[in-house]
């Protein structure tokens, strides 16, 4: 999260034992929910780790109608600051445990907190998907980064390296290049998921070397990111084959930009069907398996085959008149 930029503001709220609908998560999905509940005039509760969602780390959000290159540090606090308006409590969370009760549900967060809930609302968005090499953990946030936006300044006339081959790892190299000396991209194949015009923009970049096909082995140095360790590969039937060939370059640090996983693990420990990636079932209401379960968002098997602020937004909107109507149907 870029906390430069993101100055949404939450206070300690006094929450209470129950509401209509909790809704875990507070990105374009869980804001967008929580506007459609209160305007349907459902008590709502907020809980999130963190605030924003990834679209606080976009330097620019070009495709969000009406809201014309906005930065999406400045998308997502309008997002939050809507909600509020609309009297949304908010706590800042991590949720442990949803629990199935005769009523609802019971939430029960990290620090022991719980509250009941007759419907929930999973809008818990992804994470950065890591290389899982030696000395990724070792050197976070000396040298290892999954956000070129927050990050990109502190590698001011430096040696970078992004690793990845769609349009973030695409984007955040052009974005380093503005800080830094030289940007090394490295790409498993020769090929690129990046849109042709992100490609174009990059190989027309003279700080920007594209250096393929290579993967990540291991991060090395000693207080800090020092050298890369690099395994060059091999496309055999559309799948990559290390080689054996070894090659090691200098840089000063590693931008890491290859793909996205759900954040589900909370959903599977509630009994939620998730697909074989890991994504949350839902139908076209954001029903998931579990009554009085919804999803919104790029959690789920719709929301991640798209991956857009606008669908987002939009099943949250669909998850929130679904609740309502699930819980009219109730009384």
């Amino acid at each position: 999260m870029s906390l430069l930029t993101f100055q949404a503001p939450v206070e300690e709220e006094e929450i209470k034992e129950k509401y209509d609908l909790v809704i875990v998560g507070a990105g374009p999905a869980g804001c967008s929910a929580a506007i459609y509940a209160r305007r349907f005039q459902l008590e709502t509760l907020i809980v999130a780790k963190e605030l924003g969602g990834l679209i606080v780390d976009a330097e620019i959000v070009d495709n969000y109608p009406g809201l014309p290159e906005i930065p999406g540090s400045e998308l997502g606090n309008k997002f939050l600051e809507h909600a509020k308006k609309y009297m949304t409590n908010i706590i800042m969370e991590e949720v442990e445990s949803i629990e199935k009760k005769e009523s609802g549900f019971l939430v029960r967060t990290m620090d022991g907190k719980t509250v009941e809930a007759r419907a929930i609302i999973l809008a818990t968005g992804e994470k950065h998907r890591k290389l899982n090499v030696p000395g990724e953990e070792e050197f976070l946030g000396r040298g290892v980064s999954y956000c070129g936006l927050c990050d990109a300044p502190l590698f001011k006339d430096r040696v970078v390296a992004v690793v990845g081959g769609g349009n973030v790892a695409f984007s955040d190299a052009q974005l380093l290049a503005k800080h830094a000396k030289k940007v090394i991209l490295i790409h498993r194949r020769n090929w690129f998921r990046a849109d042709p015009i992100e490609v174009k923009r990059v190989k027309e970049n003279s700080k920007i070397e594209i250096l393929t096909p290579y993967i990540v082995r291991e991060i090395k140095g000693d207080m800090k990111v020092e050298k890369l360790l690099l395994e060059k590969t091999k496309e055999v039937g559309g799948e990559v084959i290390p080689t054996g060939e070894l090659k090691e370059i200098e840089v000063d640090g590693i931008f890491v930009d290859i793909g996205l996983v759900p954040n589900s693990e909370l959903a599977k420990k509630s009994g939620v069907a998730v697909d074989e990636r890991g994504y949350i079932i839902v139908d076209d209401f954001m029903r998931t398996n579990v009554e009085g379960i919804f999803a919104a968002g790029d959690v789920t098997d719709k929301g991640s085959k798209f991956r857009q602020v606008v669908l987002a937004a939009a099943q949250g909107a669909i998850a929130a008149i679904s609740v309502y109507n699930y819980l009219k149907s109730k009384e």
